[in-house]
């Protein structure tokens, strides 16, 4: 039997008090700036980020954490994407061209599309030590019994949905004169490059995360989920394999919720040309209600480099892709605190530069192995 979210995890879902959202201002979050709060941690002077100085410790607080003094907190309120890369002014495709130049908008790096979010994940904020979901896993069951008889007596089974802190980090070089001397666009660009290779990990670790080492367990990776099997060496994928996936939900009772396919580009591109039946004209993949959705069987359907198109079976290479159906609301990713922010100026000292460290404590659990299904073999060239 499957179960609604649980007490506890409504609780934790709905207090505030539990995360490092602040609720800013609109004009309070536009004026954060992550350089400044650097700028005043390289000269040991608060005042010269007052706002950025109060957020992080008004999250401290708020966390019930320990403040360090190279280190900062930046709000639920501020945090936006982040990823790894080495800025520096002398070169100027590594950071000469954010100085002395008025820049009007940023051209950002092509990423991989991060999907799990907008498929409809449920995040847990606030999270303190580690935690466990209870998870009923069986019912009673009723009798039919003769007059003055009495039922047998039975009982519904629980287990737990385990979640434990992982810890994701990167780190960039910028130099000193960079942050001393930058301006608008670089702020942006230091927020934004920072931030989305820490959001592109999660997601990556949501749909195909090992569950080794310290990675959290991704849901290709869950024991229990459903599995449609295109062949021994992989099959070109069907509308009738796209309705088995949601068939393996259904047949459990666990096709409620945020509903939805996701896959890759090449896996899109074998579907749109992919009839449902044989002269039809009508084709697997349809044109969805929002650019960059699709419709596959009924259901929106993402699309993410994220989702591997390496994997291998048989005869076939790593050349094979998969397809995810399921309710997304039973995906969880749980956060411990909120993205910590370590600047370190001794590692590069002999260069005058300055190493920011990024850090986010996070985990990742399937509320309901049943609520998903995956093909992993798609042939799709």
């Amino acid at each position: 039997m499957l179960l609604a979210e649980t007490h506890e995890e409504r609780n934790l879902l709905n207090n505030p008090e539990q995360d490092a959202f602040l609720g800013m201002e609109q004009k309070q979050v536009e004026k954060y700036s992550i350089l400044k709060a650097i700028r005043a941690r390289l000269q040991n002077n608060p005042d010269l980020s007052p706002l950025e100085t109060e957020a992080s410790d008004e999250v401290i607080k708020k966390l019930g954490t320990t403040g360090e003094l190279n280190r900062f907190s930046i709000p639920q309120d501020v945090l936006q994407y982040h990823a790894q890369r080495d800025l520096n002014v002398g070169t100027a495709t590594a950071g000469g061209n954010l100085v002395a130049t008025d820049l009007l908008s940023m051209i950002d790096l092509l990423r991989n599309r991060m999907m799990v979010n907008q498929m409809g994940a449920t995040i847990i904020p606030g999270l303190v030590g580690n935690v466990a979901f209870p998870r009923q896993t069986g019912s009673g069951s009723a009798f039919w019994v003769a007059e003055d008889g009495t039922p047998s007596e039975s009982e519904g089974t629980v287990d737990q949905v385990a979640m434990s802190p992982k810890t994701v980090g990167a780190f960039t070089d910028l130099t000193r004169k960079l942050i001393l001397q930058t301006n608008h666009g670089a702020e942006a660009f230091v927020r934004q490059d920072l931030m989305s290779v820490i959001a592109l990990a999660i997601d990556l670790a949501a749909i195909n995360g090992s569950g080794t080492g310290n990675e959290p367990t991704g849901i290709m990776n869950v024991s229990g989920i459903g599995a449609v099997v295109g062949g021994t060496n992989g099959a070109v994928p069907t509308y009738a394999d796209m309705i088995d996936l949601e068939t393996q939900v259904a047949q459990d009772n666990a096709d409620i919720g945020s509903l939805g396919y996701l896959t890759n580009q090449k896996v899109r591109g074998k579907l749109k040309s992919t009839e449902k039946a044989s002269s039809t004209g009508h084709f697997v993949w349809e044109n969805g209600g929002q650019p960059g959705v699709g419709l596959v069987n009924g259901y929106n359907a993402g699309v993410s480099n994220q989702v591997p198109s390496t994997l291998t079976k048989g005869t076939s290479g790593a050349t094979l892709s998969a397809i995810i159906f399921g309710n997304w609301a039973d995906l969880l990713i749980g956060q411990w605190g909120t993205l910590s922010v370590l600047v370190d100026p001794y590692t590069s000292s002999t260069k005058g530069g300055v190493r920011i460290v990024v850090f986010h404590d996070i985990d990742i659990a399937v509320r309901h192995p049943e609520s998903f299904s995956v093909m992993q073999d798609a042939i799709t060239v």
